[in-house]
């Protein structure tokens, strides 16, 4: 790969250094740019030929160039000699001004290195099209290695040379003396051109006699491009030295045999001994083989034989041959006629116009592309002629490439889309539209092609809007949306609120219907549908475009109507528009047919949306049932004892758990367990189901059913009047009591009775959640000296005590305690506040009716507990206050305890005292 990079690197610095080599210094580079090597030409193929624009206007050239190296093996004579006969002809061919000569831009200019001269942009040589590539650049450029000439090219090109011939004998009184196949240049439009005037002879008479030429004998020690080509010389010149126009029509015999024979001339002359091989020659022509011709076409083969007979008189003239049936093809004759355009008027022109449709088909390509194009696109200044020619340009602009469309026809039409004059040119853009949208690049489409539609529909013609709007749904798919919604949808709109004419209107309607398809739907329903409200005519059809697109869209897979639009908007709109006393009767059902498939759709969705919502609902509803009949259930099982109410009331905190703490512990822990086993998916689809209730409370809710207790049920009573009530009994209470036996594990103190709802759960009397405080419940002790200044303190009830069985009957020594309580309040010894002992067959009082058997209690926690006191728990507050003896609250209701006297004893002084604690 390196290697021929390097190699391609090398030719091309090659090429350059000789170019620049060979121009450097000239007088041409100052006016003209020098591009590439393309191609050679000329006497010998000396002529090398280079691209070339000009420097001032841009304007492309073909810059021939003869480099002094190639004639530095000569002596300087011969070098005179070769540089003369280059110069001559060069300064000839600048005289002379024809179509069928190589038109020469700049004369020819002379440096030290080289000579050089400026033409018409120039393909190659018909010598190199044929495959002589002498003097060409290496590697041969491929586009004429690869070039072939096409039947109409080489019809056409043979009638060019014709023609030039028949202008140099007839109008100049000239022989050209060398015409050969390197002296025919093929400019950039494919076009035969004669240049290499070297040897060309003048007539000596006036202009007005029969033309007499005088050539020079043949010289063969002067350097062959001191010489014409010997092989299309005529015999007469050597053999005779003589010339005349005759001589010039076989030298295209010879061009015409070598054109069909692969650039082969008819013999091959021996340049060393020219005079015995011209001799063979003539001998050869008097007795010429038909197998000599017949690679020439048949249609033409005697013309050449013709021109081929040694007799020069039998040989036809220029004139003559342009005329053979021959060059009579369509495809020469159309090539022909634009070569012959700038001598036409405009009546003849666009007659020809109109044809040429009937004709480009049969051409190829290359010749319709780069020959006939260039002459349509020329005609492009004149107006009046841009409507007869545009349809050809755009038919050959089918057959082009995009690239080929962009590079040789868009800069040309982009004037024309501008013009509004004739309106005949809007007419044929509009019909050819889809071949723009498609060949030319957005940005173009955008800055020319559009606008020019948008002239269209705000032409004043009539004629111009009506076709615009039937063949704008052609080309809709190619049209960007936001283009189309922007600003192509707003001036159909426009156009039909505008006009007064009802074919724009009805059209307006039918190309909105045709391209709905490619809007959105949204677009549709928030501008179209509103937009035919505001149309004013009455005009059946009129009302038939508007029902069109009202049926497009509600009928549309892709678009549809909602049924919130059709209740509000366009079922009031159209049943408005059914009634109109213009419709007939088929006009009427076609409206009634719509309005009843709106209706129809109307119903099936919103009556499904019912459905889905009222099965919603009562999915609902079972599943608050269910969820209120499961919190029923978990209430009933948490639902607490009435100790537990009593706690609440009490203030009971999580310290009091030390009481009884196993049947706490048991307790709380039920409703604690029975949390934690719920998953984060069914705690989540709690909290949606409990929202859901909370949206409809409205709706009634089946009541819950109560479970029955065992034992007959008992109104509640008021906690408050419950126990003050109770506390006032206790004034028959003795403060000693028989001793007490231990709490029965698994019993409860219930302080309510059993027969209330919750009392199936159990509780030791206090709830385990709250704390008991001195402050609050309505029981503020009378004074801050009542406990020996901690009356404010919060405590516990502590009743370890009752689990344990002192197991003596003797009353503890309590005057020690004495000192506790105020002056201001009759003393009471606390001998005297010590739990009355209950006889045998003495009945518990009232208030300790009321509580339930004693809980459960924990022992892991009491067991450990310090009794002082004659067992009660070291502490204080609560327990210091003789009211609030734990003993008082822990009696067991199963079976009365009795003192061993058989009787209560009272005491008046805890009575009064506990008349001036609760007034």
């Amino acid at each position: 790969m390196e290697s021929m990079l390097n190699k391609l690197k090398s030719t091309v610095t090659k090429v350059t250094a000789d170019m620049t080599s060979a121009v450097m210094g000239n007088p041409v580079t100052r006016e003209f740019e020098v591009g590439r090597h393309i191609a050679s030409g000329g006497p010998g193929m000396c002529w090398r030929i280079y691209n070339g624009t000009k420097k001032s206007t841009k304007q492309e050239v073909a810059v021939f160039v003869f480099d002094k190296k190639m004639v530095e093996k000569y002596q300087k004579f011969d070098k005179d000699q070769i540089i003369e006969s280059l110069k001559r002809g060069v300064q000839q061919l600048t005289r002379l001004r024809h179509p069928r000569l190589l038109t020469v831009q700049h004369p020819l200019e002379e440096s030290r290195d080289c000579l050089a001269f400026c033409t018409e942009p120039v393909f190659a040589s018909l010598s190199n099209v044929l495959g002589q590539w002498d003097n060409l650049p290496s590697p041969v450029p491929t586009d004429i290695k690869d070039y072939k000439l096409y039947d109409v090219e080489t019809k056409y090109g043979l009638l060019q040379i014709s023609e030039g011939l028949s202008f140099l004998h007839s109008g100049v009184k000239m022989v050209h003396g060398n015409l050969c196949l390197e002296n025919v240049i093929l400019n950039k439009s494919g076009a035969w051109k004669i240049m290499g005037f070297d040897f060309s002879i003048s007539s000596t008479n006036p202009s007005d006699a029969e033309p007499k030429y005088s050539c020079k004998e043949w010289e063969p020690n002067l350097p062959p491009l001191c010489l014409p080509n010997p092989e299309y010389l005529a015999p007469e010149y050597i053999l005779s030295v003589s010339c005349d126009a005759a001589s010039d029509m076989y030298s295209l015999g010879v061009v015409m045999h070598a054109v069909f024979n692969e650039g082969k001339p008819v013999f091959q002359v021996n340049k060393h001994d020219i005079f015995k091989s011209f001799s063979r020659q003539l001998d050869q022509l008097s007795r010429l083989s038909p197998t000599m011709l017949n690679k020439i076409p048949e249609e033409v083969r005697e013309h050449v034989k013709m021109l081929l007979s040694v007799t020069p008189n039998v040989r036809p003239d220029a004139d003559q041959m342009t005329k053979i049936p021959f060059f009579d093809d369509v495809g020469a004759v159309t090539l022909a006629y634009f070569d012959s355009l700038f001598q036409r008027d405009n009546l003849q022109k666009s007659q020809f116009y109109k044809n040429l449709p009937k004709v480009l088909p049969k051409l190829p390509k290359r010749v319709v592309v780069y020959r006939i194009l260039p002459a349509l696109t020329s005609e492009f200044v004149n107006p009046d002629m841009v409507p007869f020619v545009l349809p050809n340009v755009l038919l050959i602009a089918e057959e082009c490439t995009k690239d080929e469309y962009v590079r040789l026809i868009l800069p040309d039409l982009s004037p024309v889309f501008k013009q509004q004059e004739p309106v005949q040119i809007l007419l044929i853009f509009l019909q050819k539209m889809d071949l723009l949208l498609t060949k030319t690049p957005p940005e173009d489409i955008k800055n020319s092609v559009l606008p020019m539609v948008y002239r269209a529909l705000e032409a004043p013609s009539i004629q111009i809007q009506e076709l615009c709007l039937n063949i704008i749904p052609t080309f809709a798919n190619l049209i960007e949306y936001p283009s189309m919604k922007n600003a192509l949808i707003p001036r159909i709109k426009s156009a039909c609120l505008q006009t007064s004419s009802l074919a724009v209107r009805v059209n307006s309607l039918v190309c909105l219907g045709k391209i709905l398809e490619y809007l959105d739907k949204w677009y549709v329903i928030d501008e179209i549908l509103p937009f035919l409200q505001q149309i004013p005519s009455r005009e059946p059809a009129v009302l038939m475009g508007v029902l069109g697109i009202y049926k497009c869209t509600f009928s549309h897979k892709k678009l549809g109507i909602p049924k919130e639009h059709l209740a509000a908007k366009s079922l009031p709109h159209l049943v408005s528009l059914s009634i109109d006393n213009n419709l007939n009767l088929n006009q009427f059902n076609s409206f009634m047919a719509v309005i009843k498939d709106m209706l129809t759709r109307m119903e099936a969705e919103h009556k499904t949306k019912l459905e889905q919502l009222h099965s919603m609902q009562e999915q609902q509803r079972s599943m608050n049932i269910n969820t209120s009949q499961t919190n029923q259930s978990e209430e009933t099982k948490r639902s607490p004892s009435p100790g537990n109410q009593i706690d609440d009331v009490f203030g009971g905190s999580s310290g009091s758990a030390g009481v009884n703490g196993k049947a706490n512990g048991n307790s709380a822990s039920a409703p604690q367990l029975n949390r934690m086993s719920l998953t984060l998916e069914e705690k989540q689809r709690l909290a949606k189901e409990q929202e859901q209730a909370a949206k409809l409370r409205n709706q009634p809710a089946l009541a819950p059913q109560s479970i029955k207790p065992a034992t007959p049920s008992t109104q509640a009573k008021d906690l408050t009047s419950c126990l003050l009530n109770n506390m006032t009994s206790l004034g028959s209470l003795s403060l000693t009591s028989p001793p007490r036996p231990g709490l029965i594990q698994g019993s409860t103190i219930s302080a309510y009775p059993s027969t209330t709802p919750m009392g199936s759960m159990a509780s030791n009397g206090y709830n385990p959640t709250m704390g008991f405080q001195t402050g609050g419940q309505g029981m503020r002790p009378p004074g801050p000296g009542l406990y020996g200044g901690m009356a404010t303190t919060t405590s516990t009830p502590n009743f370890g005590a009752l689990t344990h069985n002192q197991g003596s009957t003797n009353t503890p020594d309590m005057s020690a305690l004495d000192s506790l309580f105020t002056s201001n309040k009759p003393k009471v010894s606390l001998n005297q506040m010590a739990p009355p002992k209950l006889t045998p067959g003495t009945t518990a009082t009232p208030w300790l009716n009321q509580f339930g058997s004693a809980q459960p209690s924990q022992t892991a926690p009491m067991q450990g507990a310090p009794l002082v006191m004659g067992g009660v728990t070291s502490g204080f507050g609560m327990q210091a206050n003789p009211f609030f003896s734990p003993q008082n609250f822990s009696q067991p209701t199963a079976a009365p305890v009795m003192n061993a006297g058989g009787g209560l004893r009272h005491s008046l002084s805890v009575n009064n005292d506990l008349k001036d604690l609760f007034g």
